[in-house]
């Protein structure tokens, strides 16, 4: 007989949205709980995305006056995903998605808002420009105490000053503080209380986005007494006959047995930096980098795997979900990623070629779809080519609006200036005929208002991402005025869409769809139900924090929604 040195309902391994989700709504049903994470920090991928989750149908959208149907996202899907197949997941996502929110919302401290407007990234029947994208609200990092110092900070170039956390809405804002007595007062509105912060933690406490959906999580964890163990990674299933009864956990202090009569749950982070799940699935064009935490390995999958008879599902179309990023080359020798999120890629002027000096995507589609469409093209890296208005209006990358950062960003090698597209070209060692012939197609389409190669500022995304103030075409404009520049980019994981084939209930399952009995998946340690296809904005982390919501529903024997 075996001998534990903890038993609990249910164990959950990594917290990141999935886990935490997971461990909290078992928690909320009456289940007894223990969270394991590896690392000394909770948030994962989570702690340093937009925090967005897609979620469909919720209550949310009604009360922010953008009233959304689970019918509408299930035909949307439909035309999406086609016949790639997850269907019953999907099915399963919808029918919890408003229960889900509703129950963490009633019972802890997490809260969203539902976006007025935030599309969806594809045009299709049923789809949506606002409600279906759930912002999660900022949080104070004080209400945590000395847990504080438990949440994963965003990337040092992501932050402000030093440490600051700025929203999307700010960020003009705070580039032009004296241009307006608003500004002004908005700027110190958000300024002063970071420093009164740094009189006393490493960072400012105003916590947004992706930090902030994991500081409400782990406080609402915190505030119903579940255990986290911290640096204390799965180290082995614990069998009878072929049911998960337990895991061994390597904890500081050593080796514990623990039981979980409910259920083991594995959302560590998905395939993140494992060299072998990387080569196995991974396109050879994807750079050996990924936007997951170093310490993210595919832990959870490799295990399954090479234990049990868990199958891994390849992801459909892509087993990866990718952004383009750029990459700074930093004292110590790494790198600095910065994703082309929404800033830049959508704006007028701006032109992505390869080395060819072609253009191969429409610039200002998502960011999977532009790097879908570099791999598809066979490219590894793609330059951003603007001349000298739209950088000083828009920035680039990680120089800012106003040419904030373009001489010490020259300096350091991190995008090209030239004064004619040709001696650019010849600068980055791309195709300078290609180059002058891609510019001249786009200024007669910026002239026309349609980009007849790729169809840009064709779609409701485009446009949302682009300057709408400009005028005509917001996502076409002429590139004419030097200097230009060009910034490399490649293609970097976000997060997984290959990973553990699981049914609706989250349960592991086998090659031939067996279900493991008491092994549970959720998060990125899952395989997308989206096929490798990229619908909106939060399609991981709505997904993450439903199933593992359905998963504790399950592991407590109550209606799944």
């Amino acid at each position: 007989m075996d001998v534990f040195d903890e038993e609990v309902d249910l164990l959950v391994f990594g917290a990141g949205a999935g886990g935490m989700s997971a461990a909290l709504s078992g928690a909320i049903n009456g289940l007894s709980v223990l969270l394991c994470e590896k690392t000394e920090m909770v948030g994962g991928t989570t702690s340093t995305s937009g925090g967005t989750a897609w979620v469909p149908g919720t209550a949310l959208s009604v009360r922010a006056g953008v009233p959304d149907r689970v019918e509408e996202a299930a035909a949307f899907l439909r035309h999406v995903v086609g016949n790639r197949g997850g269907d019953d997941l999907r099915c399963a996502f919808l029918a919890s998605g408003d229960a889900a929110i509703g129950d963490l919302e009633a019972h802890s401290d997490v809260r969203f808002v539902a976006a007025t407007a935030h599309p969806d990234y594809l045009d299709a029947p049923g789809a949506a420009y606002g409600g279906r994208a759930l912002a999660p609200v900022p949080f104070d990092g004080r209400r945590l105490g000395g847990d504080f110092r438990r949440i994963r900070p965003p990337g040092a170039v992501f932050m402000g000053l030093g440490g600051m956390m700025v929203g999307r809405a700010e960020l003009g804002m705070l580039l032009s503080p004296l241009a307006s007595l608003a500004n002004l007062r908005g700027t110190l509105k958000v300024v002063l209380p970071y420093l009164r912060d740094r009189l006393t933690h490493k960072r400012g406490t105003r916590l947004l986005m992706g930090n902030a959906l994991v500081a409400q999580l782990f406080y609402s964890l915190r505030q119903r007494q579940v255990p986290v163990w911290f640096e204390s990674p799965l180290a082995d299933f614990i069998l009878e006959g072929h049911e998960v009864v337990g895991a061994v956990v390597r904890t500081p202090g050593g080796e514990r047995r623990v039981r979980a009569r409910r259920g083991v749950v594995l959302a560590t982070g998905g395939i993140g930096w494992n060299r072998e799940l990387r080569a196995r699935l991974f396109p050879p064009e994807i750079a050996d980098l990924s936007q997951a935490p170093a310490a993210n390995t595919g832990d959870g999958i490799a295990a399954a795997t090479a234990r049990l008879d868990a199958s891994v599902d390849d992801g459909g179309d892509s087993a990866g979900l990718w952004m383009p990023c750029s990459l700074l080359k930093q004292a110590d020798g790494t790198a600095a990623v910065w994703p082309h999120i929404i800033l830049d890629r959508a704006k007028p002027g701006l032109i992505a070629v390869g080395r060819d000096g072609r253009r191969f995507v429409n610039e200002a589609g998502s960011y999977h779809d532009f790097c879908r469409g570099m791999i598809e093209a066979g490219l590894s890296e793609a330059w951003l080519i603007v001349d000298d208005p739209f950088i000083r209006r828009y920035g680039l990358g990680l120089v800012m609006p106003g040419g904030r950062g373009l001489r010490r960003l020259l300096r350091r090698n991190y995008l090209t200036r030239a004064d004619t597209p040709a001696e650019l070209a010849r600068a980055v060692g791309i195709d300078a005929a290609g180059l002058e012939a891609s510019i001249a197609a786009n200024n007669r389409f910026a002239l026309n208002g349609e980009d007849r190669d790729y169809g840009r500022g064709g779609s409701v995304v485009n446009r949302f991402n682009g300057d709408a103030s400009r005028g005509g075409n917001p996502c076409l404009g002429t590139m004419e005025r030097p200097p230009f520049y060009a910034l490399r980019v490649v293609p970097v994981d976000l997060a997984g869409s290959g990973g553990l084939k699981t049914g609706e209930h989250g349960e592991v399952l086998t090659a031939d769809a067996r279900p493991i009995p008491g092994l549970y998946a959720c998060g990125n340690d899952a395989a997308s139900m989206f096929r490798g296809t990229y619908p909106g904005p939060g399609t991981t982390i709505g997904p993450a924090i439903v199933m593992g919501w359905r998963i504790a529903r399950r592991a407590a024997g109550l209606p799944l929604g």
